[in-house]
């Protein structure tokens, strides 16, 4: 304890003053928020204190409760306040707070000096839009108006198709003062603005810390940027209860069992169970699911024909599995088989229920980011020489917040579930092997990577394509330098292809086992939008997709969270199988712009170098990310999720590029001095832009779950309205 105390003593002495301006900062950046938050996001409150609140309670014209409260019905939904004759700021409609939480739609016209009747959307003009008020959030109850000098009449209409009446109101007033509010979550996402702000600027000391020269201090930047993303990834994880699956006395606690501490329920219906229902077949020796197909669906002559499966269930009465994959009078699921062994099937056999899905994509994500921090540390620290800790936790927040992956966080189901797992295994597979390269008996390391390689067969097989990185980390010592043709070369070669071996049979084997063949994975035969086994190969679907994935603009409203949508037009006349996407990743994602430069960048490296290593590197992952595109709209279609199959080998490929340029940009020349403003700039859009793609409200999510509390966070963010 003496020399643990003495030790610290000398630390706190020779840091003393580092300690005392990064204190020093860090409370101006807390103190600047608090101050934007009591000020700024709270100037709703200051400028209503001296307005003087108007009741109209006394014009309602609605049924009352016996406790006071206005009963609004299908039939009594409507309200009108006549001979106001005052400025209105705002309007407060404050619903009771017992009673069911839910959005009430509400419909607002008014008269003013502009208008002597109610006016609304023409071909020139929009009206009062409607808007949403929950039930149970105060902030949404403070309608701000812009009525043209005094109002003279207001009418205020509740509900809309999906609003369960009744509703009760407790009153109705005008120009009421709005109350102030401190919002931690909107104080903290300044704090976190702020400091990237700060710790990002062209002239931060992280510039100055070289991770090849300060190794323990590049390491503790490592694990802590590694730490605080998991903690925020988790965070917005649990948020979206509702496809969480676990339960606690205080958390989903509607599916608590009342008795154990955490218990496991089923979450996002039927059709999310796939993997679970595996587990329980292969418990009990079978590869196929249990629950039997219709006999309709088994004496159909062509079951994948989604109209003719449609008609049938009309006529029946009995429905199938959906998303499935049907062959010979059996159910299969055609999704990589890992997942299944690595947690469905232990935890079934262990304890009997269903493994929640989000916690494997969680445990993947969590993986992922522990991956990236390894392998950028990894090329930072043994192949460049001027990488500073700066540069590395920029493009380490790019990598892991632009892939895509947060994005499958928000829908935490087990479709993306295996793309998750295949992210984490590839980067530590990419890891293990590059530790192998430098290590005197890489034996084992070369095992650790190829079976993690290996294993993203059984997740998702695009990532394969990841594989073809051994050609430029390998070929050199193994084909050039003739290290093959030694006894401990050769013993190496085996390590690095013999997982491949154990893994590709294991997988060939399930396929044979249910569908006749080594290498049909049985995409075919889903039970799906189309009919995959006619689907083909079009080069009329590939333009579109290509502009989808990486070229569309993304398409923006002016209410938060901004993102909207993208429009989808194509001129290939077919069937084309299209979800909402939000912008392709050059349009979005800015870091990717330095990709351009790639051929100049790898030049500079060539001439420097006597190996092509990283220019052969680099050019796989382009290739890939290409190819990938490409395979998934042919094969499935274009789907938001899709994008974290591709965007890893560009971001990887801009990382690489980006340390090539910096190895060669003198410290403090101009060309670096721009750099280090656009860099961070670049990275800050495209983490924004995967914030707000998280947050805009998509059906099947936490919104439409739950869009009271949809509506309450909304509110926090729309503090001007």
């Amino acid at each position: 304890m003496r020399e643990f105390m003495t030790l610290l003593r000398e630390f706190v002495a020779t840091h003393h003053p580092e300690m005392r301006r990064f204190a020093k900062t860090a409370c101006i950046i807390v103190l600047c928020a608090v101050v934007l938050e009591a000020f700024v996001f709270n100037f709703n409150h200051w400028r209503s204190l001296t307005w003087e609140t108007v009741t109209l309670d006394s014009q309602i014209d609605l049924p009352e409760t016996p406790d006071g409260r206005y009963r609004i019905s299908t039939v009594d939904n409507d309200i009108e306040f006549e001979h106001l004759g005052v400025k209105v700021h705002n309007v407060r409609i404050d619903f009771s707070w017992n009673q069911g939480a839910q959005n009430v739609p509400v419909k607002i016209w008014f008269t003013d000096d502009a208008h002597s009747t109610y006016f609304d959307d023409t071909e020139y003009t929009s009206g009062v839009p409607v808007t949403d008020v929950a039930t149970n959030c105060d902030e949404s109850e403070y309608l701000k108006l812009n009525s043209s000098g005094e109002m003279g009449k207001l009418r205020i209409q509740f509900g809309g198709d999906k609003t369960v009446y009744p509703l009760y109101l407790d009153g109705v007033s005008i120009n009421t003062p709005e109350p102030f509010s401190f919002s931690t979550l909107r104080c903290l996402l300044a704090i976190a603005v702020m400091t990237f702000a700060y710790a990002f600027r062209p002239r931060s000391g992280l510039y100055r810390i070289y991770i090849k020269e300060h190794p323990h201090r590049s390491k503790i930047a490592a694990i802590g940027i590694a730490v605080v993303e998991i903690w925020l990834c988790s965070s917005f994880l649990f948020m979206g209860s509702n496809l969480v699956g676990v339960a606690t006395s205080s958390y989903n606690s509607g599916s608590w069992d009342g008795v154990s501490l955490v218990n496991t329920f089923e979450a996002g219906g039927d059709n999310a169970q796939q993997y679970a229902e595996l587990a329980k077949s292969m418990a009990n020796g079978k590869l196929y699911l249990e629950e039997e197909p219709p006999n309709w669906l088994q004496n159909m002559e062509d079951p994948y024909d989604r109209g003719a499966r449609d008609q049938l269930v009309k006529e029946t009465g009995e429905n199938y599995l959906w998303d499935v994959a049907y062959y010979d009078g059996h159910y299969y699921v055609y999704f990589g088989v890992v997942p299944v062994v690595l947690f469905y099937l232990p935890f079934y056999l262990a304890t009997g229920a269903n493994f929640p899905t989000a916690i494997g994509v969680l445990i993947g994500m969590i993986a992922f980011i522990a991956g990236v921090s390894a392998l950028l540390d990894r090329f930072a620290r043994y192949h460049f020489k001027r990488v500073s800790v700066g540069l590395y936790l920029l493009l380490q927040m790019a990598v892991v917040g632009c892939s895509g992956a947060l994005y499958l966080l928000k829908f935490p189901t087990f479709y993306s579930l295996p793309i998750m797992l295949a992210l984490a295994f590839s980067v530590w597979g990419l890891y293990f092997w590059m530790l192998g390269r430098a290590h005197r008996r890489p034996e084992l390391l070369y095992l650790a990577g190829s079976l993690c390689m290996a294993l993203v067969v059984g997740c998702r097989p695009q990532f394969v394509m990841l594989s073809f990185l051994a050609f430029p980390l390998f070929w050199r010592p193994f084909i050039t330098e003739g290290h093959i043709k030694t006894a401990a070369g050769m013993r190496q070669f085996i390590c690095l292809i013999a997982p491949y071996a154990v893994v590709l049979a294991g997988v060939m084997w399930y396929n044979y086992a249910r569908f006749g063949s080594l290498f049909d994975f049985g995409a075919n035969y889903n039970l799906t939008v189309n009919d995959m086994t006619k689907r083909g190969m079009a080069v009329g679907r590939i333009a579109p997709a290509l502009f989808a994935y990486f070229f569309q603009p993304p398409s923006a409203t002016g209410v938060f969270p901004y993102l909207q949508a993208t429009p989808f037009d194509t001129t290939y006349l077919g069937q084309t199988v299209k979800e909402a996407t939000f912008g392709g990743i050059f349009a979005c994602l800015p870091v990717l712009w330095v990709l351009p430069f790639a051929v100049t960048a790898l030049r500079m490296r060539v001439s420097q170098r006597k190996t092509r290593t990283i220019a052969g590197v680099v050019g796989v992952l382009l290739a890939s990310g290409v190819i990938i595109g490409i395979a998934d709209a042919e094969v499935a279609g274009i789907l938001q999720r899709y994008f974290a199959d591709f965007s890893i080998m560009f971001l990887m490929a801009a990382v690489l590029v980006i340390f090539i340029l910096n190895e060669n940009m003198a410290p403090g020349s101009s060309l670096h001095a721009l750099m280090l403003r656009v860099l961070p700039v670049a990275v800050f859009v495209g983490l924004a832009y995967m914030l707000l793609l998280c947050l805009t409200a998509e059906s099947g999510w936490w919104s439409q779950a739950y869009p009271w509390a949809y509506q309450a966070l909304m509110e926090t963010f729309r503090f001007w309205t």
